[in-house]
């Protein structure tokens, strides 16, 4: 395995007597997509400040397109395009007035700014509306402008913090295929984003962060396999019911999770599982008025490795589990 595009190495920070990062470790392939995800105050936009060096870390290092963040932080920001949450071009200015100025920040000529604006606003889909205010930009013109703008520099790395943030479907999905493009070219990508589906579709890795610890890290589908194959969903007639039923399968040595009528248990069994819970509740709670058995999904991984990490953190005064990149992993069904 080569050097990687961005490389973490236990990174700890504290604000005050608030530990916001406590030993994260991860390592993103250069050409890639790698997914941060977490709950809001898990630690991961602590974690992108340090690597954009906005943020000196208290202990540990990180190194992005080979530079040390600490010791060589120029050379790391020349490294780097960044892209909000919230788009950061200048509302009075034309699209390509953004553009060309960010360029002239960034030390191109004239000549070669305006140049790359064209290329860029073409690229993006924006080449119609480039001579017009950004003001006068639907939000989902101004995110992809904010792209191109991180972009004019050429960066090896791009920092997208939570793109699609406030862009209705349709804005999204063309978004994700920019994103797509721009790894394809060889950019390497490192995500944040409140979506899970967002994830599932774009990442070709995933970093789990949860009170300031990688809890897991893996592909989409491994993360998914963790917590099992499918997931059984059993509709109750009423929150009581479904108590009961959740309270049966746990003596039976199911992991269930209620969510008021609703009981879901994730299983490696496949649908053969349906069976073997269905028995288990035989006469002790009304019978489901519904059962369905779907895939897992990345949201169900998430909230199962939080949820695993949540509790091990109560069991143990916040110490958290073991070393950092472990994953806090335990078995969904008998």
């Amino acid at each position: 395995m080569g050097t990687p595009a961005i490389a973490a190495d236990d990174l700890h920070k504290s604000y005050g007597e608030v530990v916001a990062l406590d030993g994260v470790s991860f390592a993103v392939p250069f050409g890639s997509v790698t997914g941060l995800l977490g709950r809001n105050g898990s630690g991961k936009t602590t974690t992108v400040a340090i690597l954009a060096t906005s943020v000196r870390a208290d202990a540990g290092g990180a190194r992005v397109a080979g530079f040390d963040v600490a010791r060589q932080p120029e050379a790391v920001r020349r490294s780097i395009g960044f892209a909000g949450q919230f788009a950061a071009v200048d509302a009075n200015l034309t699209g390509t007035e953004n553009l060309v100025l960010i360029g002239r920040l960034s030390r191109l000529g004239r000549r070669q700014a305006r140049r790359r604006a064209v290329e860029l606003a073409e690229r993006f889909g924006i080449t119609d509306a480039a001579g017009r205010l950004v003001r006068t930009y639907s939000g989902g013109m101004r995110r992809r402008l904010d792209l191109a703008a991180a972009l004019v520099a050429s960066p090896p790395v791009v920092f997208l913090d939570e793109p699609t943030t406030g862009l209705d479907p349709e804005s999204r999905h063309g978004l994700w295929e920019t994103i797509t493009e721009l790894v394809a070219s060889g950019t390497t990508v490192l995500l944040t984003t409140q979506y899970l589906e967002e994830a599932d579709a774009l990442c070709d890795q995933v970093v789990i962060i949860e009170r300031g610890r990688v809890v897991a890290t893996g592909t989409p589908a491994e993360l998914k396999a963790s917590v099992g194959t499918v997931v059984i969903e059993l509709t109750f007639p009423t929150d009581t019911d479904a108590q009961v039923a959740a309270d049966r399968l746990v003596g039976c040595g199911w992991h269930p999770e209620r969510s008021g009528s609703v009981v879901s248990v994730r299983s490696e069994r496949g649908s053969q599982a349906v069976v073997a819970v269905a028995r288990d509740l035989d006469g002790v709670s009304p019978d489901p008025r519904a059962v369905s058995v779907r895939e897992a999904t990345l949201d169900d991984a998430f909230l199962a490795l939080t949820a695993t990490q949540g509790a091990t953190a109560s069991g143990s005064d916040g110490a958290g589990p073991g070393p950092a990149g472990a994953p806090a992993v335990t078995e969904s069904a008998r």
